[in-house]
């Protein structure tokens, strides 16, 4: 299936880049969140009159990113937790209470653009959490887990 992308796509292509993807992907996925179009000769054309604004757009979604990442990195946050005596949790802390916690700093953060690789965080001591705010922006947030009193 052949796709005209709306915006940036990571692993896939920049804005206007026509690309060829498998067609559960376009149709279930890239079309409806409208991420991109279906690359026939009326949405080509539609596309080339309306660039110079999708590419506005694209900036001012990156240039805004740029300026929350700047606010979650100067974010240092504390949570507390049940911990047993060896520093492991009773439980976990997951993307949902990180972006809680961020926002409860009166940052704005979806629970997607939280990155965990290694899972939820079981034991206690300091991390560093990646955040992924656009395509092009990922910043580091600082996260101190202590022991509830």
């Amino acid at each position: 299936m052949e796709v005209i992308l709306l915006e940036k796509v990571s692993n896939l292509g920049d804005l206007g880049d026509q690309v060829t993807v498998k067609a559960g992907y376009g149709r279930n996925y890239l079309v409806p969140l409208k991420k991109a179009v279906v690359a026939s000769a009326d949405n080509v054309a539609t596309f080339e009159a309306r660039r110079a604004e999708l590419q506005k757009v694209a900036d001012e979604k990156k240039s805004a990113a740029e300026s929350r990442g700047e606010k979650v990195s100067a974010l240092d946050i504390t949570l507390t937790a049940k911990a047993g005596e060896e520093g492991k949790l009773f439980g976990s802390i997951t993307v949902r209470d990180v972006a809680e916690a961020v926002n409860a700093a009166g940052v704005e953060l979806e629970k997607s653009e939280v990155r965990l690789p290694e899972g939820p965080l079981r034991e206690l001591g300091e991390f560093e959490i990646d955040i992924h705010l656009h395509t092009e922006v990922n910043v580091k947030l600082k996260l101190t887990l202590v022991p509830e009193e």
